[in-house]
This record gives structure tokens, sequence and C-alpha cells, in this order.
């Protein structure tokens, strides 16, 4: 069989079980009715950082990410906003979905759709996790992508939306893990006027920034990036397997929410305070069962569970966008249990608490060791979440159960150990990266500026684009 005849058959037969299974999904889950996204404003954390006078134009950065789950676009807001922080006036960032925005066809630009309904059912995630991590999937997925959604994300890249200029970006991040092959061969095809897109000659710097926590996707990790950034050593083995050289790697940890950055507390910090704001007991031990920003995992059952087992105590439940849990659990709430939709003030909550009961997200789990909280995990997405459940037990600070029972004892028996409790609390503070963000964003700021420096004092030639920044990093 011809070759090319033969990449078109395997691409052809990939999207026919992609839509058959998605078709399946589509029908057998409940309809809900689409909600409007949540949008977290920024706060400024002081006004020490006055405007800087600028003595060249802005740097311009292209974050590509897709809302396949909060934490990818979560992750770029939290270093557009150290950017902010750090470097006022000084880097005009855009970030971009780039799948739902310029995904040419189904199903590239139903990605978010997809993603959501493939959580509810885990299975099918697992498959095509698992299958495109196997060298088929990746070739395949590295094939599809670019015969089908290689124009339109020349689009993307090409003609950026920054607020001082139309030009193409002074560098381009990726926080999503299907944002490296297909980028970096765009970047070689602009930087070479066509001529070529092989990555190798791309000068446009581009980074990753990793934001699973202890596993991930190969797709994350491309051997022909400036820099990775990883949030763990389970990731940084990862990548080297991937054949990153130690160089490409670079380990902060995971960027988080700006209200994680600073002021983080220690064990004998009194939570009273942080709790009579938000309304609560001060004195009360108090669990928070968060869902996710999607409301995902059985919280009702959960919350039920929790509040007949804690007579002693007081529990907090983050529904996320899962009204209907919200409206359920309401009708359930008393004295010792608060039930919340979507908050945008989880650092004071968390602070608040003593435990945390959550699904295996990085995120929440990165944020969970800043506030010292330990965690229970009840729920998790095959592949890139199972690592996060050795990340968190084997550091001492957690515990995976899925039933709402056993969670309600173990809870209830963590609350009842002070000596464990606070254990488990120096554990979480141990594996803390409050720092993670603003490290990561100077890196990359140094990056960014020292590329546009070697610009303006002659140009940067192929495979220089990694060389001007070696030294800082």
């Amino acid at each position: 069989m011809d070759h090319r005849l033969f990449k078109r058959f395997s691409a052809l037969l990939w999207l026919l079980v992609l839509q058959t299974t998605f078709a399946w999904v589509s029908n057998t889950a409940p309809r809900h009715s689409q909600q409007p996204l949540s949008v977290k404003k920024t706060r400024v954390l002081d006004d020490t950082s006055a405007t800087t006078t600028i003595t060249q134009p802005k740097a311009t950065i292209q974050i590509l990410m897709s809302d396949t789950g909060g934490g990818h676009r979560a992750s770029a807001n939290a270093l557009r906003d150290a950017w902010n922080t750090l470097y006022p006036n000084q880097i005009d960032c855009e970030i971009v979905d780039i799948y739902t925005e310029y995904g040419p066809v189904w199903p590239y630009n139903d990605y978010v759709r997809m993603y959501k309904l493939m959580a509810q059912y885990p299975w099918t995630w697992d498959l095509f996790f698992r299958f495109g991590s196997t060298p088929f999937g990746l070739w395949l997925n590295a094939i599809l992508l670019e015969t089908i959604c290689f124009q339109s994300f020349v689009t993307c890249l090409q003609q950026p939306d920054f607020t001082t200029t139309k030009h193409r970006a002074d560098m381009v991040v990726s926080v999503h893990p299907l944002c490296q092959d297909i980028a970096l061969k765009i970047l070689a095809y602009l930087d070479r006027n066509g001529a070529t897109r092989d990555p190798h000659y791309r000068t446009t710097p581009f980074c990753t920034v990793v934001t699973d926590l202890g596993g991930a996707h190969p797709t994350w990790f491309h051997p022909q990036v400036d820099y990775c950034f990883v949030p763990s050593d389970a990731l940084r083995q990862l990548a080297l397997k991937r054949n990153l050289q130690p160089s490409q790697i670079v380990q902060h940890g995971l960027p988080i929410r700006q209200g994680f950055w600073n002021n983080a507390p220690s064990s004998s910090t009194s939570k009273a305070p942080q709790r009579t704001a938000l309304g609560l007991h001060p004195d009360l031990p108090t669990v928070l069962l968060v869902g996710g920003g999607d409301g995902m995992g059985g919280l009702v059952e959960m919350a039920v569970a929790l509040q007949q087992e804690l007579a002693d105590a007081q529990l907090v439940v983050i529904c996320g966008n899962n009204r209907a849990a919200q409206a359920t659990l309401q009708q359930h709430s008393n004295n010792n249990m608060v039930v919340q939709g979507f908050v945008s003030n989880m650092d004071e909550y968390m602070r608040a608490a003593d435990v945390l009961v959550t699904k295996a997200g990085p995120g929440t789990i990165a944020e969970a060791c800043i506030c010292g909280l330990p965690c229970l995990l009840f729920a998790y997405l095959p592949g890139q979440e199972e690592g996060n459940i050795p990340f968190v037990e084997q550091g001492g600070f957690g515990a995976y159960c899925s039933d709402p029972k056993e969670i309600a004892t173990t809870v209830r028996s963590w609350i009842a150990d002070p000596q464990q409790l606070a254990v488990m609390q120096e554990n979480a503070f141990k594996a803390a990266r409050p720092q993670a963000t603003l490290d990561i964003a100077r890196d990359l700021a140094e990056i960014v500026f020292r590329h546009n420096e070697k610009k303006v004092d002659g140009g940067i030639g192929k495979g220089e684009s990694r060389g001007v920044v070696e030294s800082s990093l």
C-alpha cells in the first residue's frame, strides 16, 4: 500500500473510532443546560510594584492551552498575573484556547465538551489516554494534527491578539499536552518563511510548563523545546525518558493561583481568624469537601456521609459549577454544614480548614500543600491523575479512598488524633512550593528578554534560541 494512502487510511480509521465512542457517550450521558464559565478576577498583591519606565517595546508571550479541565487556564492565568506583578507594563500576554478557537473541524473544535463527557465515563478517558501513549498513538496523533489543523493553527500563531502589536509573539509557551509538536512545527514554518516544518530550524523561543503533578501524558515532553518546566521528581524522570536533556528541564513546582503565592501559613498559625472572616465557627475542626471547578464526583453522597460522621466538627462543601449537587445539599444544610457553589477565594477556605477531601487534581493538591492541608482523595481521571495518589500518600500527607462511608470514618480518625494530624500537616508543608509560579515567570521573562536583546544586537540564527538563555537558568 502506498505510504501516503496508509497514513490517510489510518487517520480515517482513528476518526471513525473516536466518533463512534463519542457518539455513544453523548447519547447515554444525561443532558444538562450549559452554564457560562466562571471567571476569577485578578487580585493585586500590593501597590509596591509601581509602573516602570519602559526603554523598549513590550515583550509579547502567547500561551497555548485548551479548557480540558480547569488547570490549564488556571496555570496560564497564574503566569500572566505573575508577569503583571513582577514586570508591570513590560510583558503583553495572550492566552488562547487554540483548539476551541482555531480547530477547523470536529473533534478538534469540540475538545472541551468531549473532555467533560469522558470525565463522566472514565473508561473512555482511560482508553484514549492509554492508546494515545503508545508509539502508534503518538504517531497517529501527530499525523492527524499536522494534516487537519496545521493551516488553521498557523493563523493562531501568525496573528495573535496582543494589545500593543499585531506581530507574532516573541515567545510561545504551552501549558497543555497537545500543544508541543504541532506548535514547534508551525514556528519553524513561520520562522523560515515556509521553507521547512522541522523544529530544529525554529528561532522563536518555545517553552513547556507542565501542569500535571505525579504523572503526565508523553505528549507533554518534546526534545525540541527550549525548556520544559516540571513540578516534581516523577515528571523530571518522565521528561528524561522522552529524550529531553537535563539542561532542558527546570523544576520549580506547579504554577498556581495568585492567592497562594505569599504569606503561607505554618503549623502554628491560628485558623480562628480565617474561619471567623468566612462566617464559620472559629473553634470547631473544619473539613473542606471540594468537587473541582466542574463539580465532578459523588459530592452528595460524600457530604451526607461526612455530615453524619462529624458531629463535633463543621463541614464546608464547595460544589463548583455542580448546581444540582448544591441545590440538593442545601436541603441538608444545618449548623455544621455550609454549602457553596463556585468560589473565587479558595485560598481563604483552605487556610481555614484542617482536612481537605477532594478529587486528585494537581492544582488543588499543590494549593493544599501550601496551606498544610492533609488530603483525602476520592476520585481521579485514569492516566495523568493516577500519579497524584502516590505523590500524596508517599509524601505522608494523605490517602485515597472512594467509598463515602470509609472517607467519613478516615476523616473522623484524623481529626480525633491531633498528633497524627500535625505530622500530616508538616509533611504537606514540606511538599509545598509557594514560590513556583513566580520562579517560573521570572525564568520565562528572562528567556524572552534575552531573546529580544539578541534580536536587537544582530539576529538569531538556526538553533540559537536556547543558547541565548542557557546561562540564565
